[in-house]
Formats: structure tokens, sequence, C-alpha cells
């Protein structure tokens, strides 16, 4: 049986998020729709992240007002 390495996503509760979009200025990955809600490469909720992602994932996280942002880690 071979390691698995886990892969981190940002994962947006879209419950709690009111698109403030503090997130959308600080990743690459999610662009922003006309109100101001993230959205995600791909569609969906979670985005995958990238090594060189991870600081601004994690800064995204610790600024979202309404803490609507966590990362999650999957194998």
């Amino acid at each position: 049986m071979s390691a698995r390495t886990a892969a981190p996503t940002l994962h947006i509760d879209w419950t709690k998020c009111r698109g403030r979009g503090v997130c959308t200025e600080l990743l690459a990955g999610l662009g922003r729709d006309p109100w101001g809600y993230p959205l995600v490469r791909g569609g969906g909720s979670d985005l995958p992240l990238r090594g060189d992602e991870m600081t601004a994932a994690r800064e995204a996280v610790d600024l979202c007002p309404l803490l609507a942002l966590s990362i999650r880690t999957r194998s």
C-alpha cells in the first residue's frame, strides 16, 4: 500500500459567506461574481491549493470576517 500525500483545499462555507471579497484579493484561484462572492476555478466550494498558495490561504482564513473559510486536508 503506497502512502498518499494529503491535498489541501480552501473550503468556502456558503451558509456563512456574505461576499466581502477579502479572499478573492489574496488568492489567484478565486474570482469574484458581481456581488463580491468568491468563484472557485472549476466550480464548487473547495479550491485546491498548491504549496505556494498556503500562506495566502491561511491569511484569507484569518481575515474572513464571517469565518466562512477553512483549510481542509484530504487524502
